[in-house]
């Protein structure tokens, strides 16, 4: 069910003081590919992830929590716009139900018809600053500054690479609206070393120490991508984790959480300190023990089975929300949207639909919202749906049939036949209906001549029925790609001389193989 928010009341009244610093303070914690399963307080054996095991402990964990989408940029378009992909543009209708995000050879990205968080926060005096991967576009229309953000360390991109200059230009590295260098290059990455989480570290205490001085209430968008292919970590972490390179970076990062909710309380500002940390999509299989974990769920990343999108969540805000509790509040990255303008007493836009709703009844007084529901989207098409414990899958698919002979595999070697497709397989007249409660790895699907199947199958159909009644897809941003439009020279390239030598453009259709 959509709403139209114009204001939200749950605890606005607690914010309404005039003095802009007892505005509460907002950080979200983004990581990047990081499963379900990968921190130790959601069961992963290793037992290597001590402050955020403690974090949960002190705050709310939140274990039915989804992202916006399988694939990293449409995923992080939905929070920070608190609209689905298929509604914010960035999804593709080059082909049926095909993932696709901002590569540098993107013509899209996100468009100024979106109204981003940081722009709404900056009407209640909040100074905004995102630290690590932005993926929203890397054309100078499009990068964060140009959408509401005040302060920008990191890239525009993924680190991927190292390139030759001449055919593809490394990826470059910004502070705020101009790069200082490129990665490979004045940011080394050398065989899985790096010291870019800790710099990414250091720059996330600084700012929350800058605005606490200023007075000033804060949005902290921290997007380390240290757990995303090519993985790294700093020297002090090589080599400590028992799973290799990947569990090298989740405890470099944990060790990052640890240190910034620290600050929080050195600066005796953690009670007027709202934290979520989550993950951008489920972990990537694909990378088999190089990956990450997605626990008892099928398959990861690029799918809209549990795996794929259900995400390592915690909420934390001393004082405010009780300590160690578990809330099985469905929630999705865009509620962190909704969530922080209930925080800043902030009324959202009221000519769009939003698909957030706010956490804070179900983190402050435990009051569910029952009929909270999540879409699954991949690409243009809705895959599957979620309404309390029931899940219908009205499309399934992992991938082709030639990609996983090549090897290519997005989930961990199961096979359950009939939910598990290399064809897309249209459900629509018949969904797969599973209980997750019952059966959270999606194994066993109810019989459809089942009382149960057919007294849930006809709510959940009728809350489909509103949503696409109601649904006005966006423009596509990801259909169009040109080499020409790569990062050969961007904003302040050339005062570090690193302004590169294009291609001529050649605009055509991407190609997105799943």
């Amino acid at each position: 069910m959509e709403v139209q928010l114009s204001c939200f009341v749950s605890v606005c009244f607690l914010f309404s003081l005039s003095d802009a610093s007892q505005q509460p303070n907002i950080v979200v914690m983004l990581m990047d590919d990081m499963g379900w399963g990968d921190l130790g307080v959601y069961g992963q054996p290793a037992k290597e992830t001590p402050n955020l095991d403690k974090m949960a402990a002190n705050g709310v964990l939140m274990p039915d929590f989804y992202s916006g989408n399988p694939l990293c940029s449409p995923s992080r378009a939905s929070l920070l716009t608190g609209r689905l992909p298929i509604r914010n543009g960035f999804y593709t209708t080059n082909a049926h139900a095909r993932n696709g995000y901002t590569p540098q050879i993107i013509v899209g990205g996100i468009q100024d018809s979106e109204v981003l968080l940081p722009e709404l926060l900056h009407t209640k005096g909040y100074r905004s600053k995102i630290i690590g991967k932005w993926h929203l576009g890397h054309q100078p229309q499009f990068l964060p500054l140009k959408h509401g953000f005040d302060e920008f360390f990191g890239s525009s991109n993924c680190h991927f690479g190292p390139y030759d200059n001449v055919k593809t230009p490394n990826i470059p590295v910004f502070r705020d609206g101009a790069m200082i260098g490129r990665y490979y290059e004045e940011f080394k990455i050398e065989k899985g070393v790096s010291n870019l989480t800790q710099i990414f570290i250091e720059e996330g205490l600084d700012f929350i120490v800058k605005e606490h001085i200023a007075g000033r209430p804060f949005f902290l968008y921290w997007a380390p991508d240290a757990t995303h292919t090519p993985l790294y970590a700093s020297k002090e972490f090589q080599g400590t984790s028992q799973r290799g390179l990947y569990g090298d970076a989740v405890r470099e990062l944990d060790s990052g959480v640890g240190r910034i909710l620290t600050k929080l309380k050195d600066l005796k500002i953690e009670n007027n300190t709202f934290v979520l940390f989550t993950s951008d999509n489920g972990a990537a299989i694909v990378s088999r023990t190089a990956g990450g974990s997605n626990g008892p769920f099928l398959c990861g990343k690029e799918t809209t089975y549990e795996g794929g999108m259900r995400e390592p969540t915690i909420a934390w805000w001393p004082g405010k929300i009780p300590a160690g509790k578990v809330s099985h509040q469905l929630g999705s990255v865009m509620d962190i949207f909704s969530t922080a303008l209930d925080l800043a007493g902030i009324a959202a836009p009221s000519d769009r639909i939003y698909d957030g709703r706010s956490l804070l009844p179900a983190l402050l007084h435990d009051d569910i919202d029952s009929n909270k529901t999540i879409f699954y989207y991949r690409g243009n098409e809705m895959m599957a749906i979620r309404k309390g414990l029931y899940k219908a899958h009205y499309w399934t698919w992992t991938n082709s049939i030639d990609e996983f002979m090549k090897g290519i595999n997005f989930c961990r070697g199961e096979n359950v036949s009939g939910v598990m497709t290399h064809a897309q397989t249209n459900h629509t007249k018949q969904p797969l209906l599973f209980h997750l409660g019952r059966d959270p790895g999606e194994k066993y699907p109810l019989k459809p001549a089942s009382s149960e199947y057919k007294s849930v199958i006809a709510d959940i159909e009728s809350v489909v029925a509103e949503h696409k009644t109601n649904l006005k897809p966006g423009v596509p941003q990801l259909n169009v790609c040109d080499n020409g439009v790569m990062n050969w020279a961007p904003p302040g390239c050339e005062k570090v001389n690193s302004c590169l030598k294009g291609v001529p453009s050649n605009p055509q259709k991407c190609t997105w193989p799943h």
